[in-house]
């Protein structure tokens, strides 16, 4: 693409028309002590040798999950992914595959994210499912904006249960405007919501199971929001769960969103990942993103069209459901394979698996003198509070090669409350000698 400069005339043109005096005045908004002081401090230009010499000794430096005990969750997850899958989506028509502006001529990817929306629309209970989101965080935002929209209402309770990147990133999207509730952090459960749903109440937003752990039958939250006119919306931060635990549309959600990161995508130092968004058909024209249908052709030939496409860039903007730019559609191909790979049976032995697994580590860190766990209930993750602050212990683990989990304190800073709080996870990939090294190290550190 050509670079087209812009003259004077046409900057002085654009200004006006934005009622801006200056360039200068459009970065108002950033703090004058950073603009214009960056300095790289990059080295000279090198050889492309020395250069990819340089950046494997960088890279060298990195320690995978798969290194040792490895005991980190919060909302990304070790999981296994089949060979099958990453050689299925580096095929070419896979892998440069994206839905065109004139969508009908993609029918292979506009298949893809059909069975991708069914599958999704399946495991989390709903009638309709979209053709993916960013990640869990995002989409949990997005069905914030949505119930307002439905609803015509403004309060939105968040559940002191949810993951603190999740309810940040809510509070981010919703900047600026009213009713926004965050109940305050419950380690040792997800408190009682529904004494706060009241009749300007939007939604309220829960998650099992929770970023501490606690699994939550829903059907009682379901039935108090519904009778006072609110929408009930569901995270699943950890989506093998749904092989065990009951889908949240069976027990009444309205809207569920999840991350499909623990299905067909490794961990991968942060993503990209998956965003889930499912919901009641009655909801569908306020649902954000793509929504895939099929059809048939003139010749009665079975395709696929993209039914629905509430982004900004396909209608009028003031009309858009959501500013998405696009779908994260290779995630999702790669979570639909590993999942029509699993099957039924096969999700819900994995879970079986991770549960077993969970159990097993629960029993391990009851025996550790002053560690105390929090959770009546879990899936494959747990909060254990210790006698002593859990970030310096968890840096002096990872010095020994074990990577012990998450201290809460990390993603809620300043508080004195979760100083001592500590988030583990256990899946398929945990083994009996990694949580007896994570067990031992405990006691040594705690003795």
């Amino acid at each position: 693409m050509r670079y087209l400069p812009h003259s004077e005339a046409d900057r002085a043109g654009m200004l006006a028309a934005i009622g801006a005096k200056s360039v200068d005045e459009l970065f108002a908004a950033v703090p004058a002590r950073v603009l214009g002081t960056f300095s790289p401090d990059l080295p000279d230009h090198q050889p492309e040798f020395a250069v990819e010499a340089h950046m494997r000794a960088l890279a060298g430096k990195n320690r995978v999950a798969g290194d040792g005990p490895f005991f980190v969750g919060a909302g990304a997850y070790r999981h296994h992914v089949p060979a099958s899958v990453d050689h299925l989506i580096q095929r070419s028509e896979w892998l440069t595959a994206y839905t065109p502006y004139q969508p009908e001529i993609s029918q292979g990817t506009l298949q893809m994210l059909f069975e991708f929306q069914t599958q999704v629309a399946h495991l989390l209970g709903m009638e309709v499912a979209n053709a993916s989101m960013y990640d869990g965080s995002t989409a949990t935002a997005e069905a914030v904006l949505m119930a307002r929209r439905i609803t015509k209402k403004d309060k939105v309770i968040l559940s002191g249960g949810l993951h603190p990147q999740y309810r940040d990133t809510v509070v981010t999207y919703l900047s600026g405007l009213s009713g926004l509730e965050c109940l305050t952090p419950s380690p040792e459960g997800q408190g009682d919501i529904v004494d706060h749903i009241d009749d300007d109440t939007a939604a309220i937003v829960v998650q099992t199971p929770d970023f501490y752990g606690h699994l939550r039958n829903v059907s009682a939250l379901a039935d108090a929001a519904h009778a006072r006119g609110a929408l009930l919306i569901v995270v699943v931060t950890e989506v093998v769960s749904l092989g065990l635990v009951e889908a949240p549309g069976a027990l009444g959600a309205d809207i569920v969103v999840a991350d499909g990161q623990s299905i067909g995508n490794p961990l991968t130092f942060g993503g990209p990942y998956v965003g889930l968004l499912a919901c009641r058909e009655k909801f569908v024209r306020q649902m954000p993103g793509r929504l895939c249908g099929e059809t048939v052709d003139a010749h009665g030939r079975r395709g696929f069209v993209l039914t629905l496409s509430t982004r900004e860039q396909h209608i009028r903007r003031e009309k858009a459901t959501s500013n998405i730019c696009t779908n994260s559609g290779l995630c999702a191909l790669a979570f639909s394979i590993h999942l029509s790979l699993l099957g039924e049976r096969g999700l819900h032995r994995l879970a079986k698996l991770n549960h077993a697994r969970a159990c097993a580590l629960a029993d391990a860190l009851a025996g550790v003198p002053g560690a105390e766990v929090l959770n009546k209930t879990f899936f494959n993750e747990m909060t254990l509070r210790l006698p002593v602050a859990a970030a310096p212990l968890v840096e002096r683990l990872a010095e020994k090669g074990i990577i012990a989990g998450l201290p809460v304190s990390r993603l809620e800073p300043g508080k004195p409350e979760v100083e001592n709080l500590l988030v583990l996870a256990a899946t398929e990939l945990t083994t009996d000698a990694d949580i007896a090294a994570l067990a031992d190290a405990l006691k040594g550190e705690l003795a």
